[in-house]
């Protein structure tokens, strides 16, 4: 019988490890304008996010945005948009996506009172879906559709 790695790959998907954590979330690798980071991977989240004390690291170009975030035991918390971005995980790539931006202080302290290492932001459904995403959650892989 095929593996699923060999019946995706014949569908053009690419795969990228996922690391668990032990707050049992994946973690991934992605690079955002050429600077590589790690973020959660986060299939309840509607939109990827970066902290905002990333902006200068990723060159985001952040604008105002009136959109309240909410989430991972926070409401009502002030973002700012950051549009036509490149994100790259492992060989699969996208340009024009666009991130939000907040304040996540919350997460990355949960993260370290974990023995957690912080994070640099949220991969979400947008990308996600973009990707035509897959998880395998027994061996830990995220397949991604190339283009």
């Amino acid at each position: 019988m095929q593996s699923l790695h060999e019946f995706l790959s014949a569908k053009h998907y690419t795969r990228v490890k996922l690391h668990l954590t032990k707050t049992n979330h994946f973690e991934i690798k992605a690079t955002i304008n050429g600077v590589k980071g790690v973020f959660i991977l986060d299939t309840g989240a509607s939109n990827s996010c970066v902290d905002l004390e990333s902006i200068e690291t990723f060159k985001l170009n952040a604008e105002e945005s009136i959109v309240k975030a909410a989430g991972a035991g926070a409401i009502d918390m002030d973002t700012k948009t950051a549009r036509r971005n490149k994100i790259k995980i492992g060989k699969w790539k996208k340009n024009k996506i666009v991130l939000v931006l907040f304040n996540l202080t919350h997460v990355n302290t949960a993260l370290i009172n974990h023995d957690s290492k912080p994070v640099n932001g949220i991969i979400g459904a947008d990308i996600l879906k973009k990707a035509k995403a897959i998880i395998d959650y027994e061996k830990k892989y995220l397949y991604l559709k190339m283009e």
